[in-house]
């Protein structure tokens, strides 16, 4: 399993209506294929900063499988227009597990 770790910057302004539009487009991942988990974090130290944490099965059923879904362009259709920049991406692995 890998997780994609997609750091997002919006308006504050636009927090109620960002969270809102992601929360709707939460049932396009609930439903793809591969996809085990997703959640948003909002930054409590910086305003308008979030990450989108998702859980897939493999990178590969992230960046090809999803990307070539509806969902992926309902994703991009209802929280794209809040981006102030493009998303940065990441995909990791635990390297390590604590407590």
């Amino acid at each position: 399993m890998i997780t994609e770790v997609a750091r997002i910057e919006i308006d504050p302004a636009d927090a109620v209506a960002f969270e809102a539009a992601v929360g709707e487009a939460m049932r396009h991942f609930r439903v793809a294929p591969g996809c085990r988990s997703f959640r948003l974090d909002r930054s409590v130290d910086r305003v308008g900063h979030y990450q989108l944490v998702v859980d897939w099965d493999s990178v590969e059923a992230h960046m090809v499988d999803f990307r070539a879904t509806d969902g992926f362009a309902a994703w991009r259709s209802l929280a794209g227009p809040f981006f102030r920049t493009p998303p940065q991406v990441d995909h990791v692995e635990r390297a390590l597990q604590g407590f």
